[in-house]
């Protein structure tokens, strides 16, 4: 994977868990179609981009028609899943499970890193073949049902099928985005990575990338 190094991952991780930092403050309320939104620090418009400045630094730029109302955000509030996020920085990497010979089979047959597969999984299922969520999805990778029957993984429960599945379909989302853009699209769907720009302005999906960011920080990547 091209530009995957060491010292990007770190300051990607830094910069994401920047922008989720627990804090209570007053600020303004950002909301998109979708009945989505987003508490930020301002916002500024330039031409058809709007520009929101995060609560604890950094910025993220959306197109203007995306967003439906402006508000002030009147309530201060703790972010859950910023909070997760910041535990989830103190963790390590799980290595050498009873899946690994899996996992490598299918990091080298579709050419993607084995220590993202492993990320990816510990956020995921955090190695749990039978995990299920709310939305459905399954296994180890937490495949959605049509993502798995794309990928060609008819049981996703089986762990073989499953780590296979995901790790093409991670293969196809870094082929067309960078290594954030790729993890948040995992995540919430390549649509709301396009339609948004970048990493979508959801909490979980934000959460989820500097799990896998952080997860991935003390390594460089192939």
């Amino acid at each position: 994977m091209p530009r995957r190094v060491r010292l990007q991952i770190v300051v990607l991780a830094l910069a994401v868990l920047s922008s989720l930092n627990v804090r209570q403050a007053f600020a303004e309320l950002i909301f998109f179609s979708g009945d989505r939104s987003m508490s930020v620090k301002s916002h500024r418009f330039e031409g058809d981009q709007i520009i929101v400045s995060l609560r604890n630094g950094g910025e993220m730029t959306f197109d203007r028609g995306l967003v439906t109302a402006i508000r002030p955000d009147e309530v201060p509030y703790d972010e859950p899943a910023a909070q997760q996020t910041i535990r989830a920085a103190g963790e390590r990497l799980i290595d050498n499970t009873v899946y690994e010979p899996l996992i490598k089979m299918a990091s080298a047959a579709h050419n993607v890193d084995a220590r993202l597969v492993k990320a990816v999984i510990q956020a995921e299922s955090a190695y749990q073949p039978r995990a299920r969520s709310r939305k459905g999805a399954i296994g180890l990778m937490q495949l959605m049902p049509k993502t798995a029957e794309q990928y060609k993984a008819p049981n996703p429960y089986d762990p073989r099928a499953n780590i296979d599945a995901g790790t093409k379909y991670l293969r196809v989302l870094l082929d067309e985005f960078d290594l954030p853009r790729a993890i948040a699209a995992y995540n919430a769907g390549e649509e709301a990575v396009r339609r948004f720009g970048g990493v979508p302005p959801f909490p979980e999906t934000q959460a989820y990338v500097a799990k896998v960011l952080s997860l991935l920080a003390p390594f460089e990547l192939k």
